[in-house]
């Protein structure tokens, strides 16, 4: 078996797949990258066990249909230094080798068995299904994912949780201190759905939706997911197990209402934040009239900071602590100039919004407060 396929193509798609693959495997055969030949595409996959990634290349010639598998990492070093040029693999399926040749040179490999591959788990015929653009799938997962967890005890923490209910799609992530809920109220249904993506396959699709204009199709049932976007396609076994009310955290009622510059918060917190205890990153918001004090102590080693900012606020004079670390995550991951923070008392959650709400979105963040040594 003989094909063709560019140099730079055949880079590109393998470095995508290859973040799929552990560095350990429970089969020899998950180290390999497989290869699917089929009138003049070839068709490429990649798996850990639970997620599979799968993309496709046309060929620039072929000279019949066939399917084998190849280890990763030699060639993802041999044909990541190519400029653009053609590669052509001639294949020998009862000697398992591959010569590979380009324009100075060809080196072999030796490939394995195709039908040694797992095949991935399928969806039933009944699954749900949700449709939603590239880019405000790739904006959602970036938003939510460092919220959630590494807990052991409560898996379902670990992922993020997509709630379908007839009043829009909610994309949520919450690892009991601080808490992200994305509302895209162009999506809705009327036979309310949900399921909880794990941490890896958010990464790999936080890495390879682009910013382009196109849709995504996110197909599930109680234990896989089936996710299709451009020319590629990632099946994912999904996190099992109830997820918390995730609204029931959320206050109601927050009379006390701050508008602030976000960048200039962020970079006084970042000042600051490094003079606060190491184990608890303590930081006190003192909040009275037009100016927030953020202030920072460590008196095992006597470091102490403050610093004043202008804000806007409505409501009374509080003070209330947040995890310096946490406040600083939730910062850094909205992308609007000014942010609205509402409090209703110091030993009840913060709620971070942004000043002007995307449009079809509703963006919410909670930080759960830390109890002040007065």
């Amino acid at each position: 078996m003989r094909f063709t396929v560019s140099s730079t193509a055949l880079s590109s798609k393998l470095n995508a797949l290859s973040r799929v693959i552990n560095s350990k495997n429970s089969l020899p055969i998950l180290a390999d990258f497989l290869f699917d030949i089929h009138d003049g595409v070839l068709y490429l996959t990649a798996s850990d066990s639970e997620n599979v990634m799968k993309t496709q290349i046309e060929l620039t010639e072929s000279d019949g249909n066939g399917r084998f598998a190849i280890g990763n990492h030699d060639l993802l070093e041999a044909v990541k230094g190519f400029s653009e040029q053609p590669i052509t693999f001639e294949v020998d399926l009862q000697t398992n080798l591959a010569k590979i040749s380009y324009q100075n040179g060809m080196f072999s490999l030796p490939t394995e068995n195709a039908d040694e591959f797992p095949q991935p788990q399928g969806i039933s015929f009944n699954a749900n299904e949700i449709t939603i653009s590239n880019s405000l799938l790739s904006e959602n997962i970036n938003r939510t994912l460092f919220a959630t967890a590494q807990d052991e005890l409560r898996p379902v923490m670990n992922g993020i949780y997509f709630d379908l209910t007839p009043d829009c799609l909610a994309i949520v992530a919450s690892d009991g201190h601080k808490l992200v809920r994305n509302k895209v109220l162009s999506i809705k249904s009327e036979q309310p759905a949900a399921f909880i993506l794990p941490k890896k396959p958010a990464s790999l699709l936080k890495n390879l939706l682009g910013k382009d204009g196109g849709d995504v199709s996110i197909k599930f049932d109680e234990r896989n997911a089936v996710i299709n976007y451009g020319d590629g396609e990632l099946i994912c076994r999904l996190i099992e197990g109830r997820y918390p009310n995730y609204n029931s955290v959320i206050p109601q009622n927050n009379p006390n209402q701050l508008t602030i510059d976000r960048q200039g918060l962020l970079a006084a917190l970042r000042r600051v934040q490094p003079f606060a205890n190491d184990s608890s990153n303590l930081i006190r918001f003192h909040v009275e009239g037009g100016t927030l004090q953020l202030d920072a102590e460590d008196y095992d080693f006597s470091k102490t900071a403050t610093e004043r900012i202008s804000c806007n606020y409505n409501g009374q004079p509080m003070s209330i602590g947040f995890k310096g670390s946490s406040f600083i995550e939730i910062l850094s991951n909205f992308d609007c100039q000014e942010i609205l923070i509402q409090l209703a008392d110091p030993s009840r959650a913060g709620l971070v919004l942004p000043s002007e709400q995307p449009e079809n979105q509703d963006i919410l963040m909670l930080m759960m407060p830390m109890l002040l040594n007065d």
